[in-house]
Parts: C-alpha cells; sequence; structure tokens
C-alpha cells in the first residue's frame, strides 16, 4: 500500500507553547474521566510528568520543523518518533496509521477485495506467483509464472509489488482489466473482484490407511476461524474419522475468543480455558467453555513448532493443561501477550499490549520479558525455575515462560544449503512454470512423484543457472581464518588453509545429485500446485510430513492415551 500524509500535524505551528497547556490538561482530563477507574492515584502521581513531557514533545516538534536544514517531511517525522517510542515496550503495540488500515483488516479477517492471486517481482516483470483457488484470476485461466503486462490500462512496469497490489486490489464487484502474457501469447483479462478469504482451514482430510484418523490444517486465528474447524470436523467424521490431528504448525495466532471456541470443540462446557490478567481491572478476565462439546472424547493431536504462537499457545497449552491432547512436535513461539485495538484520530488506531495470558495449570507461556532489558537493549528471557509448580489436570509437570513444550518431540531435519540456494534463485519456481506449460495434466495429487527421467530434467535445466549458497563448513573456515590472522598463524598455514577451502567449496552439480530427497520434496510441491493448487499443495506435503506421521503412528500404537494419564513423558 502506498503511505499517505499525515494531515494537520502542523496546522498550530506557531501556537505558543503556553496556550497548547491548558488543552493537554483538559484533554487528559477528559480522558481520565471517560475511563472510569482505569486511572488510580499513581497514575495521578504521574500526572505532572505527563504532561511536562507531552509539552516538551510539541516544543520539540515544533522547533525540528521550523529550523531544520532540510525538509523534515512532518508526517514521516512523527511516524518515526511514534514507532520508536512503541518500540521501546514490545514488537506488538503498533501505530496502524490510516494508510494501512486495509492490511490492518486483512490480517484481522483474512479478507480483501481483489481478483485472489499472489504477486512477485522478477527482474523488471511482475508475475502471478500464485493464483488462489477458485477466485477470479484462477477461474480465468491466469496461471502461475503469467506476466502481468497492463491493469486498467496502465503499464506496471517500473511498479513496485505494492504499487501492483494497489491497482489489483479494489471493492467487490467491481471489474477491472488485466493483461498478461504467457510466452509470446498475450491475453486479455475482465475480471470482477471478488471479497476475497483466505481459508483458516486450507486443507482438511483422512491421512491414514485405516481411513480412521482425521487432519485438519488452521492456519489462522480470523473471526471465521473455529466455525471453519466445527465444519471441517464434521465433515471428517462424517467420513469416518475417529481420531483427529490439529495442525497449528506456522500460525502465528489471531483472536482470543475463537481461540476459546475451538477450545470447545474437543472439551465440555463450563471449564477455564484462559485469563487474561492487565494493569487494570477491567482486562482481568476470566474465559470459559460455553457450550456442549462437538466431541469430548475423540483422540487428538495437535501440531505445533516455533511459529506456533498467540492463539496457537492458547488452544494447545489449554488441550496439553487439560489433558485433552498429547501435543507433537516443537516448543511454541512463546507469547503470552493480549492486545486491544484502539481508535485513534484521522482514522487511525493504536494496538496495544493490555494484559498477559494464563491457560489452565495457572502458568504464562510468554517467553520474553519487555520489562526487562540486557545491556544491548534485548528483552531478556523469563527466568526458569520458578517456586510454583505448575501441573495439568492429571498430575504431569509443565513449565512456564517458554511456550508450550511438546509431549512429544519432533524435530524436522533442515533442508541441505543446495535447496535455499535453488530457492532464491527462483529455479524450482521457473522449471515448475515451464513444465506447467508443457504437460496438461499430472494426474491426483497426492500420487504424484519425481521420477528418474523428471529429476535429470530438472538437473540439466539447473545446470547452467546461477544460484549461490554457503555450507556452515565455509563459514566455520571463515571464522577459524580470522582468528589465525589475529593470532599470526595465517601466513604459516594459508597453503593449507586455502587447500582446505578448494575441498570444502560447494560443487553445485554434485549438490544437485546429493541432495536429491531433499530437492526433490520441494519440486514435488511446487509442480503439484500447479494444477492443484493450494489444496494439492497441502496433500502432497503430507506424503513426506515427519510430524504427521508420529501423530499417526502415536494412534496407531495407542500412545496418546498412556501419556495424557501421566505414565509417559
Amino acid at each position: 500500500m502506498v503511505s499517505t500524509p499525515y494531515p494537520n500535524l502542523t496546522r498550530s505551528m506557531n501556537t505558543r507553547t503556553e496556550s497548547r497547556a491548558p488543552r493537554w490538561r483538559a484533554y487528559l482530563a477528559a480522558a481520565a474521566i471517560t475511563c472510569g477507574g482505569a486511572f488510580t492515584i499513581a497514575a495521578g502521581d504521574n500526572y505532572f510528568e505527563i504532561s511536562k513531557n507531552l509539552e516538551i514533545f510539541t516544543d520539540l516538534y515544533k522547533e525540528l520543523n521550523i529550523y531544520y536544514v532540510d525538509d523534515t517531511q512532518p508526517g514521516k517525522l512523527m511516524k518515526t518518533g511514534i514507532d520508536a517510542m512503541l518500540n521501546s515496550l514490545d514488537p506488538y503495540t503498533q501505530y496502524i496509521p490510516e494508510s494501512d488500515i486495509e492490511d490492518y483488516r486483512f490480517q484481522t479477517t483474512g479478507q480483501y477485495g481483489g481478483i485472489g492471486a499472489l504477486i512477485k517481482r522478477k527482474d523488471d516483470r511482475v508475475l502471478v506467483s500464485e493464483p488462489y483457488e477458485d477466485y477470479p484470476a484462477m477461474k480465468a485461466g491466469i496461471w502461475a509464472g503469467d506476466e502481468i503486462i497492463e491493469v486498467d490500462g496502465r503499464k506496471v512496469t517500473g511498479m513496485n509489488t505494492d504499487e501492483v497490489s494497489k491497482l489489483l486490489k479494489g471493492q467487490s464487484g467491481t471489474s477491472v482489466k488485466v493483461i498478461t502474457r504467457r510466452d509470446a501469447e498475450v491475453t486479455t483479462h475482465t475480471l470482477t473482484r471478488e471479497e476475497i478469504k483466505i481459508p483458516d482451514v486450507p486443507y482438511k482430510g483422512i491421512v491414514d490407511a485405516s481411513g480412521k484418523v482425521g487432519y485438519i490444517k488452521l492456519n489462522a486465528f480470523t473471526q471465521t476461524a473455529s466455525a471453519d474447524v466445527r465444519s471441517a470436523l464434521k465433515e471428517l467424521k462424517d467420513q469416518g474419522a475417529a481420531k483427529l490431528i490439529l495442525d497449528l504448525r506456522g500460525n502465528g495466532g489471531g483472536l482470543l475468543r475463537e481461540a476459546v471456541s475451538i477450545v470447545n470443540l474437543f472439551v465440555p462446557k463450563n471449564q477455564l480455558v484462559v485469563e487474561t490478567r492487565g494493569r487494570i481491572a477491567e482486562w482481568d478476565k476470566t474465559y470459559k467453555t460455553l457450550s456442549e462439546p462437538m466431541d469430548a472424547d475423540m483422540p487428538l493431536v495437535v501440531l505445533t513448532d516455533g511459529q506456533s504462537a498467540s492463539a496457537s499457545e492458547i488452544v494447545s497449552g489449554a488441550l496439553q493443561d487439560l489433558d485433552r491432547a498429547v501435543i507433537v512436535g516443537e516448543r511454541t513461539f512463546g507469547k503470552g501477550l493480549v492486545q486491544q485495538t484502539k481508535d485513534l484520530l484521522y482514522n487511525s488506531k493504536l494496538k496495544v499490549t493490555v494484559a498477559k495470558y494464563y491457560i489452565p495449570s495457572g502458568r504464562c507461556i510468554q517467553k520474553l520479558d519487555y520489562a526487562k532489558r540486557d545491556s544491548t537493549g534485548k528483552a531478556t528471557e523469563v527466568p526458569t525455575g520458578t517456586a510454583t509448580a505448575f501441573k495439568t489436570r492429571n498430575g504431569r509437570a509443565v513449565e512456564e515462560g517458554r511456550g508450550i513444550m511438546p509431549d512429544v518431540e519432533v524435530t524436522e531435519p533442515d533442508l541441505a544449503k543446495v535447496v535455499g540456494g535453488l530457492y532464491e534463485a527462483d529455479l524450482f519456481f521457473d522449471f515448475a512454470t515451464d513444465y506447467r506449460r508443457k504437460h496438461a495434466e499430472i494426474g491426483p495429487a497426492e500420487e504424484f512423484r519425481i521420477n528418474d527421467a523428471l529429476f535429470q530434467e530438472f538437473a540439466a535445466f539447473v545446470k547452467d543457472k546461477k544460484f549461490e549458497y554457503d555450507n556452515e563448513s565455509i563459514a566455520v573456515l571463515d571464522s577459524l581464518v580470522l582468528t589465525a590472522k589475529e593470532e599470526r598463524y595465517f601466513e604459516h598455514a594459508q597453503e593449507e588453509i586455502e587447500a582446505l577451502r578448494k575441498e570444502l567449496l560447494p560443487d553445485r552439480a554434485e549438490d544437485v545429485i546429493r541432495f536429491r530427497t531433499d530437492i526433490e520434496e520441494v519440486l514435488r510441491n511446487e509442480i503439484v500446485s500447479r494444477y492443484h493448487h493450494q489444496t494439492g499443495r497441502a496433500k502432497a506435503g503430507l506424503a513426506y510430513d515427519p510430524y504427521v506421521k508420529k501423530a499417526v503412528d502415536l494412534f496407531a500404537s495407542g500412545g496418546v492415551a498412556p501419556i495424557l494419564a501421566g505414565s509417559k513423558n
């Protein structure tokens, strides 16, 4: 999105400070009255400090705008000051100017008006990187890899992706003319924009041979998350699912009420899910399940990783504390802070941290203490080994201040460095684009495989392409060289070091063959997505997923119940 000027910030530039002070005091007094019991005696003690610093700030801002040698761009200057002030608190307390409100709406609802496609810039071209399933771009036959030439008569050459995105977005029901190029073929599409809703549940299905283990992938906690999970669960049960995997990996959170509602699908009525405790009494709240569950007995595994945060941690943590689900995967992110949005002047907003949340065992999972920072300014971690011992309902020990620790750990091996180099150079994308144009069909997503002939075709495709990557061995060697130079051993060992460097330098052609398994996994997903879109990508990924495999094995071995009973941890 394109930033807009901040209006009226310099309107009263020449007003004297003395004449401004009463207005600030009146504003603060009115705020205190409006907030009722929010301001305590302690806040009253701070009144002079607040008033004094507001006056200093407005004077400083005035003098900068009058006397600074260059144009200060008042709106940009104020935004910088606001951001710096909020950054001293925590990364979740944010100022949202009017120009960013549409992006904020998308984050909270997953909705926007547009054609339903991701775009990317490659060299001097703007390409469609992925059309969304069943939305205007896909229905019009636009493919990933198609170049966008014009939008409503405006050539996009020289535009960045934000500018092109702004042209493509608009009110649902309005039309937009998009001209694309695929190889030498130029096509004009007249598309009707729709309300695009990124699905909270992009995929659900049966994932084991017995047909009894259902799987639901939950990407976000927007306003429709609990309804989508409920619908997916019903569909899976109708298909015969008797056990469930709920996948929260990569889910950064969202609305607290949706998290509570999702826990309620599996937990009886009137059970504590989470408490919030803030600086003021109005944020001391208790959230319990309000209705009868959809299924309180179905064996349940929740998948987490280091990017499962906030609402994901409420769901996984509450289900763990209530001994309702086994958590499989990696330790979660550790965000136990609650934000509320406040309306400000000129259609802007403040998203402010108002409380911390505590799950049923009484623990807070917040990892970093932003009120305490080290000498470098970094927030310190909440100390471990607190006096309080936290226990689940069945007496299993659980930790505070470190996110949610899984009951069964699964660590996915890092992909080989060569994969990162191929990915950064867009070679998976380019090959899949070319492959899609040459092959009309690939069959069902879950059955597609990279055979020898196809892999050799990819190896030949990348052979003469430029792509860079470093390996850990070279990084360690570089560190050794620095140390050797400091200790004045480098000249003595230089010949041997350079010989070792030559041996350790990555051989791209060799590495493509050596790490075929890793490359196949990414290449398969990229090709499948060209034919079967997001649903197909999910199906293809599950075939190699060690987290899902571990969950299925737990169900098959009857390992879920013993863990929840506390006989195994």
